[in-house]
């Protein structure tokens, strides 16, 4: 494999990552929404204790957190040097140029952009972690009476 070939394919394998990682997100943040409808439904019905409460309130506050950084990680950036945003305020010549360009410097970017998404995704889903075991916590609470 040439050089050339290997940075291809570099490049093909950092905007897969990116896109599994923009998957993985969309369906995280559509797991959170059903827990949080899910909890919010329960909640209205059962005779919540304080400490119940309190605990069920914190575990929602965590998730609603992880979808703010779910969501942050898929915010398009217009100012980026990538993509569709660049492309629109150049001329035709310009495109050219830009896609031609030195495509290591383009792996090193996207490199870039994929960690910042890799960590908001792994904060987010320790978030989703400690929101869900403090709703657990809850609901044992609630079936248990207060500790």
């Amino acid at each position: 494999m040439s050089g050339d070939e290997r940075l291809r394919a570099a490049h093909a394998e950092v905007k897969a990552e990116i896109a599994r990682t923009d998957t993985k997100t969309a369906l995280l943040l559509a797991f959170i929404g059903a827990v949080l409808a899910g909890v919010l439904t329960a909640a209205r019905d059962l005779p919540l204790n304080l400490p119940a409460a309190l605990t069920g309130a914190l575990g929602m506050a965590l998730l609603v957190g992880a979808a703010g950084l779910l969501l942050r990680s898929v915010r398009p950036n217009l100012r980026g040097r990538h993509g569709f945003p660049l492309w629109a305020t150049l001329d035709p010549q310009e495109v050219r140029e830009a896609v031609s360009g030195d495509l290591a410097a383009d792996i090193a970017g996207l490199s870039r952009l994929a960690v910042v998404k890799f960590t908001s995704l792994r904060r987010a889903i320790d978030l989703i972690c400690a929101g869900g075991g403090l709703l657990i916590l809850a609901a044992l609470l609630t079936a248990g009476g207060a500790l």
